[in-house]
C-alpha cells in the first residue's frame, strides 16, 4: 500500500489546527464551577441555587463577558452525599479547571469540600447561613453568621415579644448544635436560667413530634412566655408545624422563629399551620426595593411565574457580582489576586442597601424578621441596619479571643491575647 506523504502532512496540519483551536477556545472561556446537589434530599433547595448561578452567568455574558472572555457554568451534582462534595470539588478544580466555585449548602458539605479547596488553592463562595466558628482563606461566606441571624432573632424575642423561656429545636448536625451552643450561652448571659432553656435534636426527616411538642408546651406551664428557636432542616418542618397545630398551639401562644424555612421551602406547601410564625433571614422576596423588583422580574421571566426568590439566592447574587468586580480590578482570575481584590468590595443588596466584603471573608448584612403569610410569603416586621459578619462568636470564651483578618494579619484565627496566629488543618 502506497502512503501519500502529502496526505499525512495535511492530516497532521488539520489535527494541529483542531488542537490549537480548542486550546484558544478554552483560553477564551472563564469557567464558573457550580457545586450544588441536583438530586437527593437537598435538591429542592440547591437546584434553585444552580439555576441562580446559571442566570448570573448568562446575564454577565449578555454584558460582554469578563476580561474579554465568555463565562461558562460547569455544573456537577454531589447528590446530597456529603463526602461526594470533596470529590466533586476536586473534579471541578483539577479536571474541569474552573476559575471559581459557587456551592455547598449544609455545613457538613462545606466542611467536606474545604480541605480540597485549601490543598488546591481553589476559591468558593458559600451562600447559606451557618454556625460560624470557621475562617478559611479559600471560602467567602456570603450567608449569615450567628450574629447576623440567630442572635438578632433571640433579641427580638426578648425585647419585642417578652419571651422568658426558650425551646431550641434542631436537626442533629453541626450547624444546629454549634448555633444552639452559642445561643445557650448568650441567653444565660442575658439572665435566662438554664432550667428555662430546653434543647432537643432530631435526625433528618424526623416525623413524630408529639412528645417534643408536649415538652415545649409543658415548658410554659407556669404561665411564662415560651418561644421556639428552630434550626430544624428539610421536610421535618412539615410534621413539626402540623403537630403544633394539632396540639392547639398558635403563633400567638408559642411563636416559632426558623432559620432554615424560607420562600423555597414554603413554595407549594399548605401554609395554614405556619401563618403567624416567624423566620429570620437577611432577605425576603417581599423586600420593597427597586433592585429587588428587577431581580424578581428577571428570575420569573427565566424560570416561570411560580418560582420564588430566597435568601441564599441573594447571597449568590451579591457574591457573584463582587467576584466579577474583583476580577475586573485584578485583571485576572488568579485566586490570590482575586482574593486580595475582594476586600472592601461593595455591591447593592436586594433589600435596598449596600453589602461590603470584610477582611474576615464575611459580608455586612441587614437582619430581617418576617412573619409567614397564607400565600407563602413573609411580612417583614423588623429590619436592622447592616451588621458585620463575625467569623468567631463573642459569646463563647474560647472564640471571643479569636479574630479573622486575611487582609492585614493574613490569618483566620489570630489570638488577640497571645498575639499569635493559630492555623488548624481541616480534617473533615
Amino acid at each position: 500500500m502506497k502512503i501519500d506523504v502529502r496526505t499525512l502532512m495535511g492530516a497532521g496540519v488539520i489535527a494541529l489546527t483542531t488542537l490549537t483551536t480548542g486550546m484558544v477556545q478554552a483560553a477564551d472561556t472563564i469557567k464558573v464551577g457550580v457545586l450544588h446537589s441536583l438530586s437527593g434530599t437537598m435538591a429542592i433547595s440547591e437546584t434553585t441555587l444552580k439555576d441562580t448561578v446559571e442566570m448570573l452567568v448568562d446575564e454577565q455574558n449578555a454584558k460582554g463577558g469578563l476580561l474579554g472572555k465568555k463565562l461558562e457554568a460547569i455544573v456537577v451534582d454531589p447528590a446530597s452525599n456529603w463526602p461526594l462534595f470533596a470529590e466533586k470539588a476536586r473534579e471541578l478544580l483539577t479536571v474541569k479547571k474552573v476559575d471559581i466555585i459557587f456551592g455547598s449548602w449544609t455545613s457538613v458539605s462545606r466542611k467536606s469540600a474545604l480541605p480540597v479547596l485549601e490543598e488546591l488553592n481553589g476559591l468558593m463562595f458559600y451562600p447559606v447561613q451557618y454556625e460560624g466558628e470557621e475562617s478559611s482563606k479559600n471560602v467567602f461566606y456570603t450567608g449569615a453568621a450567628p450574629n447576623q441571624q440567630a442572635i438578632p432573632a433571640v433579641d427580638y424575642y426578648l425585647e419585642e415579644l417578652g419571651v422568658k423561656k426558650f425551646a431550641l429545636l434542631g436537626t442533629d448536625y453541626v450547624y444546629p448544635r454549634t448555633t444552639n451552643k452559642i445561643l445557650e450561652q448568650y441567653l444565660k448571659d442575658k439572665g435566662i436560667a438554664a432550667k428555662d432553656i430546653f434543647v432537643n435534636y432530631t435526625p433528618f426527616g424526623h416525623s413524630d413530634w408529639s412528645k417534643i411538642v408536649a415538652d415545649v408546651v409543658a415548658l410554659g406551664a407556669d404561665g411564662k412566655k415560651v418561644g421556639v428557636v428552630s434550626t430544624i432542616n428539610g421536610d421535618a418542618n412539615i410534621g413539626f408545624y402540623k403537630q403544633l397545630a394539632a396540639a392547639g398551639v398558635s403563633a400567638d401562644d408559642i411563636p416559632v422563629v426558623a432559620f432554615s424555612v424560607g420562600e423555597e421551602e414554603l413554595s407549594g406547601l399548605d401554609t395554614s399551620n405556619l401563618v403567624g410564625h416567624l423566620a429570620a433571614w437577611n432577605y425576603f422576596q417581599s423586600a420593597d426595593a427597586d433592585v429587588n423588583t428587577a431581580f424578581i422580574k428577571a428570575w420569573k421571566k427565566r424560570m416561570g411565574a411560580k418560582r420564588v426568590t430566597n435568601d441564599p439566592m441573594e447571597a449568590h447574587y451579591i457574591g457573584f457580582n463582587m467576584w466579577v468586580n474583583a476580577v475586573k480590578q485584578a485583571g485576572t482570575t488568579n485566586v490570590d489576586a482575586v482574593r486580595s481584590a475582594m476586600y472592601g468590595q461593595k455591591f447593592p443588596n436586594l433589600t435596598g442597601g449596600i453589602a461590603e466584603m470584610l477582611p474576615n471573608h464575611h459580608l455586612t448584612k441587614p437582619v430581617l424578621i418576617g412573619e409567614i403569610q397564607a400565600n407563602g410569603q413573609f411580612d417583614i416586621i423588623s429590619q436592622t441596619k447592616p451588621v458585620p459578619g463575625d467569623a468567631w462568636t463573642d459569646f463563647l470564651p474560647e472564640s471571643a479571643v479569636l479574630k479573622s483578618d486575611w487582609k492585614g494579619l493574613r490569618c483566620g484565627m489570630y489570638n488577640t491575647k497571645t498575639k499569635k496566629c493559630v492555623q488548624i488543618k481541616s480534617n473533615y
